[in-house]
């Protein structure tokens, strides 16, 4: 048998890397997988206004390069690799991956969430750019401006509210006739005289001529197209949990989010699941943070009771 890690973590973004700097500075023995850069879903945030400590914000890169390196001060390694398939059951867990087998005695699972996109033409591109899928991280740009929120569920109905009391003008796009949200958004949203509902209707096109100019949409039934200008795009209309390649080992919820509550911990013993891809209320960089530091905690107790 090869070199057995203490802990090994799937994922550099901020719940990764502060299991990473916590276990390290426990002096346990960690490497973390990450398969493009260090930060995630946060590295596509330019400015963060809500992490304590930057009174002038900080950009997502920055800030994950940050947190890569405090990690790494205290000893933890970073792999760049794409896990491919995991072996979680016993006292020793094997994470299989592009650049080889790893072995550790406990395992974070902090694979993230990736926003579902509209799947049109420029889209990628544009993200960041005027189109976005964070109304939390990205609404402060358009104080006072006119901006399209694509979706009618909760995030979205949620992401509206919060964009009424900043823009000048919110335009709530929806594919249905009536919004999929829960009653408790309904009244707050009715109430705000800056929301107008566009039903019945989905995003063909985004309208954009060296910057995002608004958005070509279609009614579902009679495939009437017309134009809604606007300064910028949050697309709210879910996101993906990346736990396929989980296989159905550990415990997920109806929504594919690995099961696991503030203790982090899964189903399985010495797997724990923090930030965006376990169940939680508020999938933010602070709360991933927090998840990072408990399921290092509990890793640490878990490989003393187990050695």
């Amino acid at each position: 048998m090869g070199h057995i890690y203490d802990m090994i973590i799937i994922g550099g973004g901020p719940g990764g890397y502060t299991a990473a700097l916590y276990a390290a500075r426990a002096g346990l023995d960690t490497v973390l997988t990450e398969r493009m850069s260090a930060g995630g879903q946060m590295t596509l945030t330019g400015d963060i206004d809500n992490y304590p400590g930057f009174e002038e914000g900080v950009d997502g890169f920055t800030l994950g390069m940050k947190m890569q390196a405090g990690a790494e001060r205290f000893g933890a390694k970073t792999e760049y690799a794409e896990v491919t398939s995991l072996e979680l059951e016993g006292r020793v867990k094997k994470v299989i991956t592009t650049s080889g087998e790893y072995l550790a005695r406990t395992v974070v699972l902090s694979m993230g969430a990736n926003p579902r996109m509209l799947g049109l033409s420029l889209e990628s591109e544009l993200t960041g750019r005027g189109v976005h899928y964070c109304a939390h991280c990205d609404g402060r740009f358009y104080k006072d401006k006119t901006v399209v929120v694509v979706g009618g569920g909760n995030s979205a109905v949620s992401d509206a509210l919060y964009l009424s009391r900043l823009a000048k003008k919110v335009y709530l796009v929806h594919r249905r006739d009536t919004l999929r949200a829960t009653k408790i958004y309904h009244e707050p949203l009715m109430r705000a005289e800056n929301v107008e509902f566009v039903y019945n209707s989905i995003v063909s096109e985004f309208i954009y001529d060296g910057k995002i100019k608004g958005v070509k949409v279609e009614h579902v039934n009679t495939k009437e197209e017309k134009i809604i200008e606007a300064d910028g795009i949050f697309v709210s209309i879910g996101r993906k949990p990346a736990t396929d390649i989980l296989g159905g080992a550990v415990s997920l919820d109806e929504s594919g989010y690995i099961i696991a509550d503030e203790s982090t911990k899964t189903n399985i013993d010495g797997v724990y699941a923090v930030g965006d891809i376990r169940t939680k209320v508020l999938r933010q960089v602070v709360t991933a943070v927090a998840d990072g530091a408990v399921a290092a905690h509990f890793a640490e107790e878990y490989i003393t009771e187990n050695s």
